[in-house]
């Protein structure tokens, strides 16, 4: 299979190994074209009380001189949906002409009033007709029809509605909102997604409307990645032909918006955006973003633009020969690129962290207090935090002191050489190294460090008969993403089974640094390739290359080594300050390593959107929470004062509590 071919039977991309967006048709939301021929739009959604005028319009402009381009509001009643004229009315009075979208569940009227009102209404297709009560269904063929006749006879109005006034339309489908019918036929994946969305995009078609853009949004990067790939190969191969009169085959090339729902704040929330968000990019995939926070709307563009920023140029061609490829790459369903274990690395083990001390003339133990190691020089004591590195590079620097046992060493060989103890310390080879005749190597681990054009035919017959040897595998190109799928692909073709840590290097800052490092390793782990990490940023701390690697590989769910929150970005729905909120819960819970604590601020956020958490805290009513154990409600309209220790001994009753360590 070529390389080519390979893309053909994917059916989610044009090229693996190049850039190339997606073509598609061009949408209309109140002047502001989206799709393949404009560029990728930053959007936002407003946090304030939709029948708050002032509040609203104020909080908009506030958006839009930040950069964006489209704004949603909650429209959850007819009054809301009303209101939504004067704000547009306030706005248009300060000259502030951004198109507005009205977000809709549950309420087909209110929807059908804001598409006469708003340039675009977003639908959930999974609570527009539908009520969700985690009811598992068996149907029969007619009786399944029989639904979709009658999501048919509720959603048609609307779709007349929007064609007759030039209204766009998002059907956006959740991953933790699909209906009991959805869930019954299809359960709780991206097939299920995809499904409930072309339900919907069926109708449309039937109506002759196309004015249409498509979301597959999930709190977990990995389905929402594999939802959106799916949806791409499943429009193109199960709607009504669309040839253009270029002959461009744009059947069901909808534009999409991308985006990571309940993402969280901080650091969590850019890393699982870029990561989700990034990967699609990559792809060519996206026509306009959305970067859910759980903070304030105009603090989620600019992180959107720095995202959307690094694909307005075209990207450098990776001139490759195609080469007959046999590949287990499944873009749809995870699987982890098998490889041989060699000490704590590869296979069944989670992907190592090794950080790059090379540069410094000499390491004391109060260095590795950076990368989660801390040494108590009173007691001589080491103690190794969740998030401890597992590797250091040292190069040619000698450490005079013993390594934490949670902590080993690389040196390059000659150093290595001269390493009395061989126990804890393992050689690198460079690829010259590597290739050349060599007297010595450790029986257990080694380590080849090699560029992607490194990797001929010599290299890899070498590297293949070298069993205990892990490649560190570097790119040499600016996006390194698809250079080094590209090799990825390579090894498996091949059937080289050797562990690959993958050697990322970055020069920009902090921020920049954080997004795309999320975007470039963690669309290599969500393909199921790497088994381990070394990167390095001369513009940002040791610590917090540290801290953003670990945080990659826990949005990628495939190390997980702290808490994690499913936190929704406050809307107009919210009864509770979800920013302070959310501060609060993590500061009592951030040391519970491995449990996923939802925190929605609405009932429409609520059991579908945390389906994935462990536990779940959200707003019922005005000073009024409910807790859940799963999907599970345990404790029913809790005042809110008492809610954060009512959900901390829900976490202690069901032996989820440890301690913390002082």
């Amino acid at each position: 299979m070529n390389i080519e071919h390979l893309n053909n039977t994917l059916g989610f991309c044009d090229s693996l190994l190049n850039y190339k967006r997606r073509k598609t048709l061009t949408v209309s939301v109140g002047g502001i074209m989206l799709g393949s021929e404009h560029p990728i739009l930053p959007q936002s959604m407003t946090t304030t009380d939709t029948m708050d005028t002032l509040g609203s319009v104020e909080q908009i402009i506030r958006m839009v001189d930040a950069g964006c381009q489209l704004v949603r509001l909650t429209a959850p009643s007819m009054n809301e949906a009303q209101n939504l004229a004067e704000i547009k009315k306030e706005l248009h009075k300060r000259g502030v002409n951004v198109p507005l979208v009205a977000d809709i569940h549950f309420t087909p009227n209110a929807a059908e009033l804001a598409a006469r009102i708003v340039e675009k209404v977003r639908v959930n297709p999974g609570n527009y007709a539908d009520k969700k009560k985690f009811d598992l269904i068996e149907y029969s063929d007619s009786d399944y029809q029989e639904e979709l006749d009658r999501i048919r006879e509720k959603f048609t109005p609307l779709v007349r509605i929007c064609k007759e006034y030039g209204t766009a339309m998002r059907i956006g489908t959740n991953h933790g909102s699909l209906s009991d019918r959805i869930m019954s036929r299809y359960g709780d994946t991206p097939l299920g997604m995809v499904e409930s969305a072309m339900e919907f995009l069926r109708i449309c078609e039937d109506e002759n409307y196309d004015n249409i853009v498509l979301s597959m949004k999930s709190s977990n990067p990995q389905v929402m990645v594999q939802a959106y790939r799916l949806l791409v190969k499943t429009m193109k191969n199960g709607l009504t032909k669309r040839i253009m009169p270029n002959g461009i085959d744009l059947t069901g090339a909808y534009p999409l918006h991308l985006g990571v729902t309940e993402a969280g704040d901080g650091d969590d929330g850019r890393i699982k955006s870029a990561l989700g968000i990034g990967t699609l990019l990559e792809d060519g995939i996206g026509d306009t973003v959305r970067v859910s926070l759980t903070e304030d709307p105009e603090f989620e563009v600019p992180v959107a633009k720095k995202l959307i920023a690094r694909y307005q140029k075209q990207a450098k061609t990776i001139s490759k020969q195609a080469e007959n490829y046999h590949t287990q790459f499944n873009p749809f369903s995870y699987s982890k690129r098998e490889s041989n274990e060699i000490f704590n690395i590869g296979q069944s083990q989670v992907p190592r962290v090794i950080t790059n001390y090379a540069t410094f003339e000499k390491v004391n133990p109060e260095d590795l207090k950076a990368i989660g190691h801390l040494y108590d020089n009173n007691l001589d004591k080491w103690h190794m935090s969740d998030m401890g590195a597992d590797f250091i590079y040292l190069g040619k620097t000698k450490v005079d002191f013993m390594l934490p046992m949670g902590l080993k060493a690389i040196y390059d060989i000659e150093t290595w050489n001269l390493v009395s103890d061989k126990s804890n310390a393992f050689p690198l080879f460079h690829s010259s190294e590597f290739l050349a005749e060599y007297t010595s190597s450790s029986k257990s681990l080694n380590f080849v460090k090699a560029n992607t054009n490194d990797l001929d035919e010599t290299f890899l017959i070498k590297l293949s008969k070298h069993k205990n040897f892990v490649l560190v595998l570097q790119s040499e190109e600016n996006k390194p993403m698809r250079d080094l799928r590209y090799a990825f692909l390579k090894l498996q073709s091949q059937q080289i089974s050797n562990p690959v840590i993958i050697n990322a290097i970055y020069q920009e800052d902090e921020e920049h640094f954080m997004l795309f490092a999320s975007t470039d390793i963690g669309a290599l782990l969500i393909d199921g390739f790497g088994d381990g990490l070394l990167v390095e940023a001369a513009e940002v701390s040791l610590n917090r290359i540290n801290e953003i690697c670990f945080g990659i590989l826990q949005a990628a769910r495939t190390r997980i080594s702290k808490t994690e929150y499913i936190s929704c970005p406050s809307c107009g729905r919210t009864l509770f300050d979800l920013q302070e909120t959310t501060a609060m819960i993590r500061k009592r819970t951030d040391h519970l390593k491995g449990i996923k604590i939802a925190i929605m601020g609405c009932i429409v956020n609520g059991p579908g959107e945390m389906a994935d958490a462990d536990y779940g805290y959200v707003g019922s009513g005005v000073g009024k929470i409910t807790l859940y154990k799963g999907k599970e409600v345990v404790k029913r309209n809790i005042p809110s004062e008492n809610a954060v220790n009512e959900l901390i001994d829900l976490i202690r009753d069901n032996g989820d509590w440890v301690e913390t360590s002082l």
